[in-house]
């Protein structure tokens, strides 16, 4: 190529050339030709130079083919590495242009290449992201399943990873077991499944490939461990308050205060309970009852599933900035500092970042009183307990781990579970699964029901759950891929369609 000129205008710079070899080969036959049947101007644009766009202007000649044979009677030449047929781009810009439509597709695709200098359509650069092929599969030997939300709650796809490469080989429109057996069937490959524990992935791994061996995720295990942990603390949440000691040093019970009036919201808890109970009495369906009482099948559902109506009370703790200087707040008083406001000043070089109206507020019944009530300590809630026994003891403190002590002494029944807890986290960690059926004994024999409902499911897919606990397989690498995607999705705002969706998936592993 012959540069023939080079000018700065104010919104670009053109550079004017042309094609140096006298002959060119026919891209039909491959026969040179100097027979020139005439020239264009072609306008290619470049990478900007310092912000500013850049036009290449080039006169191409149009050969004459002189092969009679050819079908083609006139050919265009090219340029290697600047022109291809019928291309507006240069190799340069076409590929940067492609990399940014992998990376953010159309609109916020386009705002980046205009703060680039290049002007872009992002209808251009959805097409130049269609036109980027999909990684090839090849043999995939470990199959890592997962579902994502297209939209939360309603409609789901599936995406499947090559566990061993960690990329992600092919996104399913739906969750259905026959949507994957279909793709096992495709792909006899595959020798090991990691999956969760959905029924609908373990059928359809069942079906379209009999013969691999599935592997229940160590994190979903564990994860239901945590739920059926804490339904049972919270069924024997009166345990958890500690007893107070009296003058004589006496452990007792101090008799607890008139409950307050409970508010509206509390009182429609206890009736919508009541009312589906009775429906489900009735021999209802739960999708009946939704209809009726114009509720989600999810509320109905967690209506119809707690063992008593305090369970769906059970409210999480608003923890206030004062919490952790009520002691001092009682001990200052009792030295006769009664002062709010130099009290607050103290409270502040201790690290308080409340304000004095709430130290106030704590003042007022001591001072009504004159002196200042005995400050008993919030029982835990159960999702503490339920962090302080299935948390790694290195992360528990000292004090919650003396006052899990204490729930543990005055509980049998979470004794018993706190144990089994640690026997299963010995199980998991060490992946000792030929243990499993011995765990599974114990807890069953052990008086906690919201525990036998885990082992039951446990039971149901044992030999999945048996290989998670055994192999050094896990579901890692694809709930990482389900991250990327949330990212991936929100970017886009649904407005694209499930094929563009899936196409960035694949592209951006």
């Amino acid at each position: 190529m012959v540069v023939e000129r080079i000018s700065r205008h104010a919104d670009q710079v053109v550079i004017e050339a042309r094609a140096a070899s006298a002959t060119a080969k026919c891209p039909g036959c491959g026969t040179p030709s100097a027979r020139v049947h005439g020239s264009y101007r072609r306008s290619l644009a470049d990478v900007a130079i310092d912000g500013v766009p850049m036009t290449i202007r080039l006169r191409v000649r149009r050969f004459v083919c002189r092969e009679p044979d050819c079908l083609r009677g006139t050919f265009v030449e090219q340029i290697d590495g600047l022109t291809t047929p019928h291309s507006r781009y240069s190799p340069p810009l076409r590929g940067a242009l492609t990399a940014i439509a992998v990376a953010l597709a159309g609109r916020p695709g386009a705002r980046l290449a205009a703060a680039l200098g290049v002007c872009v359509g992002r209808d251009t650069l959805l097409a130049l992201l269609r036109g980027v092929p999909e990684p090839d599969v090849g043999e995939v030997t470990v199959l890592g399943v997962d579902d994502f939300a297209f939209r939360k709650g309603r409609i789901y796809g599936t995406i499947l990873v090559n566990m061993i490469t960690r990329q992600p080989v092919d996104v399913l429109p739906d969750r259905e077991a026959q949507t994957l057996a279909t793709w096992l069937e495709a792909h006899p490959s595959v020798e090991v499944i990691c999956r969760d524990r959905a029924g609908a992935y373990a059928d359809g791994a069942r079906a379209g490939a009999p013969d691999a061996i599935e592997v229940a995720d160590r994190w979903h295990l564990w994860h239901n461990l945590c739920e059926a942990v804490q339904r049972t603390v919270v069924h024997h949440r009166a345990c958890l308050p500690e007893p107070v000691a009296d003058n004589d040093g006496a452990e007792e019970q101090e008799p607890s205060p008139a409950p307050p009036p409970e508010s509206p919201a509390a009182i429609g808890v206890r009736e919508r309970y009541t009312a589906i109970q009775e429906m489900l009495g009735k021999g209802m369906q739960r999708k009946v009852i939704a209809s009726v009482l114009n509720l989600d099948p999810g509320t109905v559902a967690r209506y119809a599933d707690a063992t008593d109506v305090e369970q769906l009370l059970l409210t999480r703790h608003r923890a206030s900035k004062l919490d952790r200087f009520k002691d001092h707040l009682d001990a200052r008083w009792n030295e006769g500092c009664t002062d709010a406001t130099r009290l607050t000043e103290e409270l502040r070089e201790r690290g308080y970042r409340g304000t004095s109206r709430t130290v106030r507020r704590y003042l007022e019944p001591i001072r009504a009183g004159g002196t200042p009530a005995a400050h008993t300590p919030a029982p835990p809630k159960p999702r503490q307990v339920t962090g302080w026994m299935t948390r790694h003891p290195d992360n528990v403190s000292d004090s919650d781990k003396v006052r899990l002590k204490g729930v543990l002494a005055r509980c049998p029944e979470l004794d018993a579970l706190a144990g089994l807890v640690n026997d299963f986290a010995k199980i998991l960690c060490n992946r000792l699964g030929e243990q499993l059926p011995d765990w599974l004994d114990a807890a069953e024999a052990a008086p906690l029901p919201e525990l036998h409902a885990f082992t039951t499911g446990l039971r149901r897919d044992l030999a999945a759950v048996t290989n998670g606990l055994t192999l050094p397989w896990n579901s890692g690498a694809v709930e990482g891929t389900v991250c990327k995607i949330k990212a991936i999705k929100r970017a886009m705002f649904g407005r694209a369609g499930f094929q563009l969706l899936r196409k960035r998936i694949l592209v951006n592993a």
